[in-house]
């Protein structure tokens, strides 16, 4: 049987000790150096496996004082589009949802601006709430083409994600993110088990296939739970 490379068996070994609350939230974690020695690895071997929890969102690095665990809330790219119920089994929770609308129903001003279709279009709605560990994370209110995704109610959101669906469905190929500050409504602050005072995050997303907008959501995350990250890269 062959052995993981050594990097991940590094990784696994800090992702346990995270993940148990052996390293908990700012809990520096061990130098690389001593990581090396401990597995009998180069530093650029330990060095590895710190840059893929940094970039996992695991670790932080702090120039000059070390390397440590980050607060670990729930956390989506600004970037890419993710599954969230992936996202949540990445981090070694459990994910579970609350479906509370599955629907046809006619655009509204917004939904028929947002979506690109006419006042009064029959359109498909979804509203659910994702939990990670049964801790309300986001509140998903979808508005989807049926134009384009004809059969989307007729799946099982309880074992699909939206997200999912679309993807299989339509392939994304383009997207809009507008992120802003908010408070809620009482309805919103219930489903999430907040009060009205706790400041959340907003997300407006739109996807498209091609040259076809597929979706518009609103998403919305208790502040406290959730984080959203950007990163680019430049090479050379």
């Amino acid at each position: 049987m062959t052995r993981a490379p050594r990097y991940l068996q590094i990784k696994q070994y800090l992702l346990e000790r995270i993940r148990s609350g052996e390293y908990p939230t700012h809990h520096q974690i061990p130098p690389e150096e001593q990581l090396a020695r401990q597995f009998d690895v180069s530093r650029m071997t330990a060095n590895k496996a710190i840059r893929d929890l940094v970039h996992e969102g695991y670790l932080t690095r702090q120039p000059g004082l070390g390397t440590f665990v980050t607060d670990l809330k729930a956390e989506s790219s600004l970037l890419e589009i993710h599954n969230i119920a992936e996202e949540v089994r990445s981090r070694g929770h459990g994910y579970r949802n609350d479906i509370l609308r599955c629907e046809s129903i006619e655009a509204d001003d917004e939904v028929a601006l947002r979506l690109g279709v006419r006042l009064g279009t029959a359109v498909f709605h979804t509203l659910m709430i994702h939990r990670e560990d049964g801790i309300p994370i986001q509140l998903e209110n979808r508005f989807v083409n049926p134009r384009w995704v004809p059969d989307y109610l007729d799946n099982d959101f309880s074992r699909h994600t939206p997200n999912e669906v679309l993807v299989a469905a339509c392939p994304i190929s383009d997207m809009e993110h507008v992120v802003e500050a908010v408070l809620v409504d009482d309805q919103t602050a219930d489903w999430l088990e907040i009060t009205t005072a706790t400041p959340c995050l907003s997300m407006i997303r739109r996807t498209w296939s091609g040259e076809h907008l597929i979706s518009y959501a609103r998403l919305t995350h208790p502040g406290d739970r959730y984080k959203l990250r950007s990163a680019m890269h430049r090479r050379g």
